[in-house]
Protein backbone atom coordinates (compact mmCIF):
# COMPACT_ATOMS: atom_id res chain seq x y z
CA UNK A 1 0.00 0.00 0.00
CA UNK A 2 1.33 3.78 -0.73
CA UNK A 3 1.01 6.83 1.17
CA UNK A 4 -2.62 7.10 2.18
CA UNK A 5 -4.24 10.41 2.69
CA UNK A 6 -4.19 10.82 5.78
CA UNK A 7 -0.59 10.51 6.04
CA UNK A 8 0.05 12.61 3.24
CA UNK A 9 -1.97 15.52 4.74
CA UNK A 10 0.04 14.66 8.05
CA UNK A 11 3.24 15.94 6.23
CA UNK A 12 1.72 19.33 5.44
CA UNK A 13 1.90 18.97 1.78
CA UNK A 14 0.63 22.11 -0.58
CA UNK A 15 -1.99 19.64 -1.79
CA UNK A 16 -5.82 20.33 -0.79
CA UNK A 17 -8.50 18.11 0.12
CA UNK A 18 -11.44 18.29 -1.43
CA UNK A 19 -13.41 21.45 -0.82
CA UNK A 20 -16.13 23.31 -2.69
CA UNK A 21 -15.06 22.95 -6.52
CA UNK A 22 -16.43 23.76 -10.23
CA UNK A 23 -18.75 20.63 -10.50
CA UNK A 24 -18.70 19.05 -14.33
CA UNK A 25 -21.52 16.96 -15.47
CA UNK A 26 -22.56 15.38 -11.65
CA UNK A 27 -18.86 14.97 -10.47
CA UNK A 28 -18.22 17.04 -7.54
CA UNK A 29 -14.48 17.22 -8.38
CA UNK A 30 -12.41 20.06 -10.36
CA UNK A 31 -11.20 18.59 -13.36
CA UNK A 32 -10.11 19.67 -16.91
CA UNK A 33 -11.66 17.90 -19.67
CA UNK A 34 -15.42 19.18 -20.53
CA UNK A 35 -18.46 16.57 -21.12
CA UNK A 36 -20.45 19.82 -22.36
CA UNK A 37 -19.30 22.96 -24.95
CA UNK A 38 -19.74 25.05 -22.00
CA UNK A 39 -19.09 28.74 -21.42
CA UNK A 40 -21.67 29.82 -19.32
CA UNK A 41 -24.27 32.24 -20.85
CA UNK A 42 -22.49 31.87 -24.17
CA UNK A 43 -23.91 28.13 -24.41
CA UNK A 44 -26.79 27.19 -26.30
CA UNK A 45 -29.35 24.52 -27.01
CA UNK A 46 -27.50 23.17 -30.25
CA UNK A 47 -24.77 21.41 -27.83
CA UNK A 48 -27.62 18.72 -27.45
CA UNK A 49 -28.05 17.99 -31.72
CA UNK A 50 -24.37 18.60 -32.49
CA UNK A 51 -24.21 15.37 -34.71
CA UNK A 52 -25.99 12.64 -36.98
CA UNK A 53 -25.21 9.49 -37.77
CA UNK A 54 -25.97 6.64 -35.80
CA UNK A 55 -23.84 5.29 -32.49
CA UNK A 56 -21.14 3.09 -33.73
CA UNK A 57 -21.21 -0.57 -32.18
CA UNK A 58 -18.17 -0.61 -30.56
CA UNK A 59 -19.15 -2.81 -27.97
CA UNK A 60 -20.82 -5.20 -30.52
CA UNK A 61 -17.05 -5.54 -31.77
CA UNK A 62 -14.97 -6.29 -29.52
CA UNK A 63 -11.87 -8.69 -30.06
CA UNK A 64 -10.26 -10.67 -27.33
CA UNK A 65 -7.17 -10.59 -28.99
CA UNK A 66 -7.19 -14.72 -29.85
CA UNK A 67 -4.16 -16.92 -30.19
CA UNK A 68 -2.43 -14.90 -32.76
CA UNK A 69 -2.48 -12.40 -30.79
CA UNK A 70 -1.37 -13.35 -27.27
CA UNK A 71 -3.36 -13.72 -24.21
CA UNK A 72 -6.78 -12.66 -24.28
CA UNK A 73 -7.88 -9.43 -22.76
CA UNK A 74 -8.73 -10.24 -19.35
CA UNK A 75 -12.16 -9.89 -17.48
CA UNK A 76 -11.09 -7.84 -15.52
CA UNK A 77 -8.10 -5.57 -13.60
CA UNK A 78 -7.53 -4.09 -10.37
CA UNK A 79 -6.03 -1.47 -8.97
CA UNK A 80 -3.18 -0.99 -6.30
CA UNK A 81 -2.84 2.46 -5.02
CA UNK A 82 0.69 4.25 -5.54
CA UNK A 83 -0.12 7.22 -3.41
CA UNK A 84 -3.60 8.92 -2.82
CA UNK A 85 -4.82 12.50 -1.77
CA UNK A 86 -4.65 14.57 -4.04
CA UNK A 87 -7.32 16.90 -5.00
CA UNK A 88 -7.07 16.44 -9.34
CA UNK A 89 -3.97 14.50 -10.39
CA UNK A 90 -3.66 15.32 -13.89
CA UNK A 91 0.10 13.47 -14.43
CA UNK A 92 2.24 10.95 -12.96
CA UNK A 93 5.74 11.41 -14.73
CA UNK A 94 8.94 9.22 -13.98
CA UNK A 95 12.47 10.65 -14.50
CA UNK A 96 13.68 9.62 -18.49
CA UNK A 97 16.66 8.41 -16.78
CA UNK A 98 15.06 6.03 -14.27
CA UNK A 99 16.39 2.54 -15.03
CA UNK A 100 13.06 -0.20 -15.93
CA UNK A 101 14.65 -2.41 -12.85
CA UNK A 102 13.94 0.93 -10.42
CA UNK A 103 11.36 3.03 -11.50
CA UNK A 104 11.41 4.64 -7.76
CA UNK A 105 10.84 8.23 -8.52
CA UNK A 106 7.74 10.33 -9.47
CA UNK A 107 6.88 12.94 -10.15
CA UNK A 108 2.66 13.62 -9.51
CA UNK A 109 1.00 16.89 -10.73
CA UNK A 110 -1.86 18.15 -9.39
CA UNK A 111 -4.05 20.34 -10.90
CA UNK A 112 -4.50 22.44 -8.21
CA UNK A 113 -0.47 24.21 -8.71
CA UNK A 114 1.23 21.84 -6.73
CA UNK A 115 3.76 18.85 -8.08
CA UNK A 116 4.94 16.84 -5.55
CA UNK A 117 8.20 14.08 -5.43
CA UNK A 118 7.32 10.57 -4.68
CA UNK A 119 10.37 8.48 -4.24
CA UNK A 120 11.28 5.04 -2.41
CA UNK A 121 7.83 4.45 -1.50
CA UNK A 122 6.57 7.84 -0.21
CA UNK A 123 6.09 11.28 -0.64
CA UNK A 124 8.66 13.88 -0.38
CA UNK A 125 7.76 16.90 2.48
CA UNK A 126 6.77 19.70 0.75
CA UNK A 127 6.00 20.06 -2.66
CA UNK A 128 8.61 19.70 -5.43
CA UNK A 129 7.15 22.88 -7.42
CA UNK A 130 4.00 24.89 -6.04
CA UNK A 131 2.79 27.08 -8.66
CA UNK A 132 -0.84 28.08 -6.96
CA UNK A 133 0.51 31.62 -6.60
CA UNK A 134 0.68 32.41 -10.29
CA UNK A 135 -1.92 30.33 -11.90
CA UNK A 136 -6.18 30.16 -11.75
CA UNK A 137 -7.48 27.00 -10.61
CA UNK A 138 -10.90 25.70 -11.35
CA UNK A 139 -12.76 24.23 -13.56
CA UNK A 140 -11.03 23.36 -16.37
CA UNK A 141 -8.14 25.96 -15.55
CA UNK A 142 -5.00 25.01 -13.38
CA UNK A 143 -1.78 23.40 -13.66
CA UNK A 144 -2.28 20.82 -16.34
CA UNK A 145 1.01 19.76 -18.03
CA UNK A 146 4.52 18.81 -17.04
CA UNK A 147 7.48 17.48 -19.30
CA UNK A 148 10.90 16.69 -17.58
CA UNK A 149 13.54 16.96 -20.54
CA UNK A 150 15.03 13.89 -22.23
CA UNK A 151 18.25 15.04 -20.87
CA UNK A 152 16.57 15.86 -17.38
CA UNK A 153 19.86 14.09 -15.49
CA UNK A 154 21.86 16.28 -16.89
CA UNK A 155 20.29 19.43 -17.26
CA UNK A 156 17.45 19.42 -14.66
CA UNK A 157 15.19 21.29 -17.08
CA UNK A 158 11.31 21.14 -17.12
CA UNK A 159 8.62 22.07 -18.47
CA UNK A 160 4.81 23.21 -17.46
CA UNK A 161 1.97 24.27 -18.98
CA UNK A 162 -0.84 26.56 -16.78
CA UNK A 163 -3.62 29.01 -16.54
CA UNK A 164 -2.51 31.92 -15.87
CA UNK A 165 -4.43 35.14 -14.94
CA UNK A 166 -4.56 37.60 -18.32
CA UNK A 167 -1.60 38.76 -19.50
CA UNK A 168 -0.15 41.56 -21.32
CA UNK A 169 -1.31 40.85 -24.75
CA UNK A 170 -4.58 39.04 -23.59
CA UNK A 171 -8.07 40.84 -24.53
CA UNK A 172 -9.41 42.12 -21.38
CA UNK A 173 -13.01 40.13 -22.48
CA UNK A 174 -10.81 37.01 -22.77
CA UNK A 175 -10.86 34.64 -20.07
CA UNK A 176 -7.48 33.96 -18.95
CA UNK A 177 -3.45 33.05 -20.56
CA UNK A 178 -2.09 29.64 -21.88
CA UNK A 179 1.45 29.53 -20.62
CA UNK A 180 4.26 27.15 -21.23
CA UNK A 181 7.22 27.96 -19.11
CA UNK A 182 10.75 26.07 -18.56
CA UNK A 183 12.05 26.07 -14.97
CA UNK A 184 15.17 24.34 -13.02
CA UNK A 185 15.30 22.09 -10.98
CA UNK A 186 17.93 21.79 -8.28
CA UNK A 187 21.25 19.53 -8.90
CA UNK A 188 19.36 16.21 -6.46
CA UNK A 189 16.44 16.73 -8.70
CA UNK A 190 14.08 17.27 -5.57
CA UNK A 191 13.12 20.78 -5.14
CA UNK A 192 12.64 23.33 -7.82
CA UNK A 193 13.99 27.14 -8.17
CA UNK A 194 11.22 29.16 -8.32
CA UNK A 195 12.74 31.78 -9.84
CA UNK A 196 14.12 30.21 -12.60
CA UNK A 197 10.71 30.30 -14.19
CA UNK A 198 11.12 31.22 -18.08
CA UNK A 199 7.94 31.70 -20.49
CA UNK A 200 8.44 30.10 -23.47
CA UNK A 201 4.74 30.47 -25.32
CA UNK A 202 1.75 32.68 -24.37
CA UNK A 203 -1.85 32.12 -25.88
CA UNK A 204 -4.74 34.24 -25.42
CA UNK A 205 -7.71 32.23 -24.13
CA UNK A 206 -10.71 33.41 -24.91
CA UNK A 207 -12.95 31.32 -22.53
CA UNK A 208 -12.35 29.30 -19.09
CA UNK A 209 -12.79 25.74 -20.97
CA UNK A 210 -11.12 23.61 -23.65
CA UNK A 211 -7.47 24.09 -22.83
CA UNK A 212 -6.22 20.55 -23.41
CA UNK A 213 -3.23 21.61 -21.48
CA UNK A 214 -0.75 17.98 -21.88
CA UNK A 215 2.68 18.42 -22.70
CA UNK A 216 5.00 15.56 -23.91
CA UNK A 217 8.52 14.97 -25.79
CA UNK A 218 8.36 12.60 -28.33
CA UNK A 219 10.98 9.85 -29.46
CA UNK A 220 12.78 13.19 -31.85
CA UNK A 221 13.52 15.29 -28.85
CA UNK A 222 11.02 17.89 -29.82
CA UNK A 223 8.18 19.21 -27.45
CA UNK A 224 4.44 18.42 -28.11
CA UNK A 225 1.96 20.87 -26.68
CA UNK A 226 -1.60 20.07 -26.94
CA UNK A 227 -4.10 23.03 -27.48
CA UNK A 228 -7.77 23.22 -26.91
CA UNK A 229 -10.34 25.09 -29.33
CA UNK A 230 -10.85 28.12 -27.12
CA UNK A 231 -13.92 26.69 -25.48
CA UNK A 232 -17.84 27.19 -25.87
CA UNK A 233 -20.23 25.46 -28.22
CA UNK A 234 -19.78 24.39 -31.77
CA UNK A 235 -15.98 26.49 -32.16
CA UNK A 236 -17.74 29.69 -32.53
CA UNK A 237 -18.17 33.10 -30.41
CA UNK A 238 -15.73 35.14 -28.57
CA UNK A 239 -12.23 34.60 -29.61
CA UNK A 240 -13.07 31.85 -32.92
CA UNK A 241 -11.92 32.87 -36.00
CA UNK A 242 -13.84 32.26 -39.29
CA UNK A 243 -12.86 29.28 -41.43
CA UNK A 244 -13.05 27.72 -44.83
CA UNK A 245 -16.27 25.73 -43.72
CA UNK A 246 -19.67 28.21 -43.98
CA UNK A 247 -22.07 25.46 -42.78
CA UNK A 248 -20.79 25.75 -39.51
CA UNK A 249 -19.03 29.28 -38.84
CA UNK A 250 -15.78 29.18 -36.86
CA UNK A 251 -13.87 28.14 -35.79
CA UNK A 252 -10.05 27.47 -34.62
CA UNK A 253 -9.82 23.73 -34.99
CA UNK A 254 -9.64 24.31 -38.70
CA UNK A 255 -7.83 27.54 -38.76
CA UNK A 256 -3.75 27.21 -38.59
CA UNK A 257 -2.80 31.06 -39.74
CA UNK A 258 -4.99 33.46 -36.69
CA UNK A 259 -3.96 31.41 -33.65
CA UNK A 260 -2.38 28.57 -32.46
CA UNK A 261 -5.88 27.56 -31.02
CA UNK A 262 -6.87 23.47 -31.47
CA UNK A 263 -4.14 21.85 -32.34
CA UNK A 264 -0.83 20.12 -31.44
CA UNK A 265 2.56 21.65 -31.33
CA UNK A 266 5.77 20.64 -32.01
CA UNK A 267 8.65 22.98 -30.63
CA UNK A 268 12.47 22.58 -30.37
CA UNK A 269 12.95 23.58 -27.11
CA UNK A 270 17.18 23.53 -27.34
CA UNK A 271 17.03 26.24 -29.83
CA UNK A 272 15.88 29.92 -30.66
CA UNK A 273 14.77 31.07 -33.56
CA UNK A 274 12.94 34.44 -35.21
CA UNK A 275 13.01 36.17 -32.19
CA UNK A 276 11.28 33.32 -30.31
CA UNK A 277 12.21 31.37 -26.87
CA UNK A 278 12.28 28.03 -29.02
CA UNK A 279 12.67 26.74 -32.09
CA UNK A 280 10.96 25.46 -35.07
CA UNK A 281 11.68 22.09 -36.56
CA UNK A 282 12.33 22.74 -39.85
CA UNK A 283 10.39 19.49 -40.88
CA UNK A 284 7.10 20.64 -39.18
CA UNK A 285 4.31 20.55 -42.16
CA UNK A 286 3.77 24.13 -42.36
CA UNK A 287 6.93 25.53 -42.36
CA UNK A 288 7.16 27.36 -45.53
CA UNK A 289 3.70 27.65 -46.35
CA UNK A 290 0.60 29.38 -45.43
CA UNK A 291 0.39 29.00 -41.75
CA UNK A 292 2.11 29.24 -38.12
CA UNK A 293 4.97 27.16 -37.97
CA UNK A 294 4.36 25.53 -34.08
CA UNK A 295 1.67 23.70 -36.04
CA UNK A 296 1.97 19.85 -36.09
CA UNK A 297 -1.56 18.45 -36.23
CA UNK A 298 -5.11 20.83 -36.19
CA UNK A 299 -8.67 20.01 -36.49
CA UNK A 300 -9.22 19.35 -32.42
CA UNK A 301 -11.95 20.28 -30.05
CA UNK A 302 -10.37 18.98 -26.48
CA UNK A 303 -7.06 17.14 -26.81
CA UNK A 304 -7.39 15.91 -23.08
CA UNK A 305 -4.03 13.74 -22.50
CA UNK A 306 -1.90 12.54 -25.35
CA UNK A 307 0.71 9.55 -25.08
CA UNK A 308 3.86 8.28 -27.48
CA UNK A 309 4.28 4.54 -27.88
CA UNK A 310 7.56 4.25 -30.47
CA UNK A 311 6.65 7.20 -33.09
CA UNK A 312 2.67 6.55 -32.68
CA UNK A 313 1.67 9.58 -31.11
CA UNK A 314 -2.37 8.94 -29.22
CA UNK A 315 -4.29 11.54 -28.69
CA UNK A 316 -7.54 11.50 -26.99
CA UNK A 317 -9.82 14.69 -27.94
CA UNK A 318 -13.12 15.52 -26.06
CA UNK A 319 -16.18 15.28 -27.65
CA UNK A 320 -18.89 18.05 -27.75
CA UNK A 321 -22.23 16.44 -27.49
CA UNK A 322 -22.61 12.77 -29.04
CA UNK A 323 -18.99 11.10 -29.54
CA UNK A 324 -15.75 10.93 -27.90
CA UNK A 325 -12.53 9.76 -29.86
CA UNK A 326 -8.85 8.76 -29.33
CA UNK A 327 -6.72 9.91 -32.63
CA UNK A 328 -3.72 8.65 -33.92
CA UNK A 329 -1.98 11.36 -35.15
CA UNK A 330 0.21 12.27 -37.81
CA UNK A 331 2.14 15.40 -38.98
CA UNK A 332 -0.04 17.95 -41.00
CA UNK A 333 -2.98 15.68 -40.30
CA UNK A 334 -6.37 17.49 -39.68
CA UNK A 335 -8.53 15.78 -37.51
CA UNK A 336 -11.86 17.14 -38.32
CA UNK A 337 -13.39 19.59 -36.08
CA UNK A 338 -15.58 21.39 -36.29
CA UNK A 339 -16.72 19.97 -39.91
CA UNK A 340 -17.04 16.73 -37.38
CA UNK A 341 -17.43 15.24 -34.31
CA UNK A 342 -15.53 11.68 -34.36
CA UNK A 343 -16.66 10.64 -37.62
CA UNK A 344 -20.26 12.44 -37.66
CA UNK A 345 -20.77 15.52 -39.55
CA UNK A 346 -21.30 18.16 -36.99
CA UNK A 347 -24.81 19.60 -37.33
CA UNK A 348 -25.52 18.66 -40.96
CA UNK A 349 -26.71 15.24 -42.85
CA UNK A 350 -23.53 15.40 -44.93
CA UNK A 351 -20.41 16.87 -44.48
CA UNK A 352 -16.89 16.76 -46.98
CA UNK A 353 -14.54 14.82 -46.37
CA UNK A 354 -11.53 16.90 -46.80
CA UNK A 355 -10.82 20.20 -47.42
CA UNK A 356 -11.56 22.13 -50.68
CA UNK A 357 -8.41 22.64 -52.87
CA UNK A 358 -7.32 26.13 -51.85
CA UNK A 359 -7.05 24.79 -48.44
CA UNK A 360 -3.25 23.25 -47.95
CA UNK A 361 -4.78 21.24 -50.91
CA UNK A 362 -7.75 19.31 -50.68
CA UNK A 363 -5.61 17.90 -47.45
CA UNK A 364 -7.99 14.49 -46.02
CA UNK A 365 -9.99 14.80 -42.84
CA UNK A 366 -8.59 12.20 -40.84
CA UNK A 367 -11.08 9.83 -38.87
CA UNK A 368 -10.21 8.66 -35.19
CA UNK A 369 -8.76 5.33 -34.62
CA UNK A 370 -11.45 5.06 -31.33
CA UNK A 371 -14.63 6.68 -31.12
CA UNK A 372 -17.72 5.82 -28.59
CA UNK A 373 -21.06 7.18 -27.78
CA UNK A 374 -22.41 9.56 -25.12
CA UNK A 375 -24.99 6.77 -24.59
CA UNK A 376 -26.01 3.36 -25.46
CA UNK A 377 -23.51 0.20 -25.25
CA UNK A 378 -21.32 -1.15 -23.35
CA UNK A 379 -18.76 1.64 -24.38
CA UNK A 380 -19.96 5.00 -23.72
CA UNK A 381 -19.80 8.17 -21.30
CA UNK A 382 -19.01 11.96 -21.46
CA UNK A 383 -14.94 12.83 -22.07
CA UNK A 384 -12.55 10.71 -23.09
CA UNK A 385 -9.10 10.73 -21.26
CA UNK A 386 -6.19 9.87 -23.09
CA UNK A 387 -4.41 7.01 -22.22
CA UNK A 388 -1.36 4.33 -23.03
CA UNK A 389 -0.53 1.61 -25.03
CA UNK A 390 0.44 -1.10 -22.16
CA UNK A 391 3.97 -2.40 -22.59
CA UNK A 392 4.16 -3.77 -19.29
CA UNK A 393 4.04 -7.68 -17.86
CA UNK A 394 1.89 -7.28 -14.74
CA UNK A 395 -1.34 -8.09 -17.09
CA UNK A 396 -0.09 -9.61 -19.71
CA UNK A 397 -4.02 -9.65 -21.82
CA UNK A 398 -3.38 -5.85 -22.59
CA UNK A 399 0.11 -6.15 -23.76
CA UNK A 400 0.30 -3.82 -27.18
CA UNK A 401 -3.43 -2.48 -26.62
CA UNK A 402 -4.02 1.06 -26.08
CA UNK A 403 -5.86 1.16 -22.68
CA UNK A 404 -7.61 4.31 -21.97
CA UNK A 405 -11.34 5.90 -19.77
CA UNK A 406 -13.50 8.31 -20.08
CA UNK A 407 -13.85 10.94 -16.93
CA UNK A 408 -17.26 9.13 -15.75
CA UNK A 409 -15.48 5.43 -15.31
CA UNK A 410 -17.88 3.99 -12.66
CA UNK A 411 -15.14 1.08 -12.61
CA UNK A 412 -14.26 0.88 -16.01
CA UNK A 413 -11.19 1.42 -18.33
CA UNK A 414 -11.38 0.51 -21.70
CA UNK A 415 -9.20 -1.56 -24.33
CA UNK A 416 -9.01 -0.74 -27.54
CA UNK A 417 -7.10 -3.55 -30.20
CA UNK A 418 -4.73 -1.90 -33.25
CA UNK A 419 -4.94 -4.25 -35.95
CA UNK A 420 -2.19 -6.52 -35.97
CA UNK A 421 -1.62 -5.88 -32.66
CA UNK A 422 2.03 -6.80 -31.65
CA UNK A 423 3.37 -5.85 -35.14
CA UNK A 424 2.46 -2.58 -35.84
CA UNK A 425 1.53 -2.65 -39.33
CA UNK A 426 -1.53 -2.36 -40.65
CA UNK A 427 -3.73 0.73 -40.54
CA UNK A 428 -2.04 2.33 -38.08
CA UNK A 429 -2.38 5.89 -40.00
CA UNK A 430 -5.08 6.97 -38.81
CA UNK A 431 -6.97 7.24 -42.73
CA UNK A 432 -7.30 3.30 -43.18
CA UNK A 433 -8.90 -0.04 -41.81
CA UNK A 434 -11.92 1.35 -39.68
CA UNK A 435 -12.44 2.24 -36.15
CA UNK A 436 -10.66 -0.08 -33.53
CA UNK A 437 -12.22 -2.67 -32.02
CA UNK A 438 -13.26 -1.38 -27.97
CA UNK A 439 -14.38 -3.25 -25.25
CA UNK A 440 -14.66 -2.30 -21.24
CA UNK A 441 -12.59 -3.65 -19.21
CA UNK A 442 -13.98 -3.91 -15.30
CA UNK A 443 -11.90 -2.79 -12.51
CA UNK A 444 -12.08 -4.47 -9.53
CA UNK A 445 -13.86 -2.57 -6.42
CA UNK A 446 -13.95 0.05 -9.01
CA UNK A 447 -17.69 1.29 -7.77
CA UNK A 448 -15.80 2.88 -5.01
CA UNK A 449 -12.58 3.29 -5.42
CA UNK A 450 -12.92 4.85 -9.65
CA UNK A 451 -15.62 6.90 -9.92
CA UNK A 452 -13.97 9.24 -12.09
CA UNK A 453 -10.50 8.87 -14.31
CA UNK A 454 -8.51 12.17 -14.80
CA UNK A 455 -5.30 10.95 -17.22
CA UNK A 456 -3.00 8.15 -17.37
CA UNK A 457 0.96 7.35 -16.71
CA UNK A 458 3.05 4.74 -17.67
CA UNK A 459 6.65 3.97 -16.18
CA UNK A 460 9.96 2.76 -17.78
CA UNK A 461 8.80 -0.90 -17.52
CA UNK A 462 5.95 -0.13 -19.16
CA UNK A 463 3.30 -0.50 -16.74
CA UNK A 464 0.22 1.44 -16.31
CA UNK A 465 -1.29 4.33 -13.82
CA UNK A 466 -4.49 5.49 -13.58
CA UNK A 467 -5.02 9.23 -12.33
CA UNK A 468 -8.50 9.52 -10.23
CA UNK A 469 -10.47 8.33 -7.48
CA UNK A 470 -14.07 8.14 -6.06
CA UNK A 471 -15.37 8.32 -2.16
CA UNK A 472 -13.75 11.39 -1.87
CA UNK A 473 -10.19 11.42 -2.76
CA UNK A 474 -8.16 10.79 -5.67
CA UNK A 475 -4.70 9.13 -5.99
CA UNK A 476 -2.13 7.37 -8.68
CA UNK A 477 -3.02 3.74 -8.86
CA UNK A 478 -1.06 0.89 -10.03
CA UNK A 479 -2.62 -1.37 -13.03
CA UNK A 480 -2.58 -5.35 -11.93
CA UNK A 481 -3.53 -8.58 -12.83
CA UNK A 482 -7.23 -9.39 -10.95
CA UNK A 483 -7.77 -12.04 -8.91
Amino acid sequence: MGPTRRSFLRRGSAVATLGSLVGLTGCSQSVAPSADAGDGAAESSETNDSTTGSSPATDETADDGGTDAGPSVPESVALEPLVTGFQAPVAVVFPPDTSPDSPDRAYVVDQSGVVSLYESGELRDGPFLDLRDSLEFGGEKGLLGFALHPNFAGNRRLFVRYSAPRREGTPSAYSHTFVLAEFQAAADGRTVRRDSERTLLEIPEPQRNHNAGDVAFGPDGYLYVAVGDGGGGNDRGRGHVDDWYDPVPGGNGQDVTENLLGSILRIDVDSRSDGKPYGIPEDNPLVGTDGLDEHYAWGFRNPWRMSFDGEDLYVGDVGQGWFEEVDLVRAGGNYGWNVKEGTHCLRRESCPDRTPDSVRGGEPLLDPVVEYPHSGGEVSGISVIGGYVYRGSAVPGLRGRYVFADLNANGRLFVATPPDVGTGTDGRDGTEGGLWPVRALDVQGGERTLERVLSFGRDPRGELYVLGGGSGESGVYRVVAGE
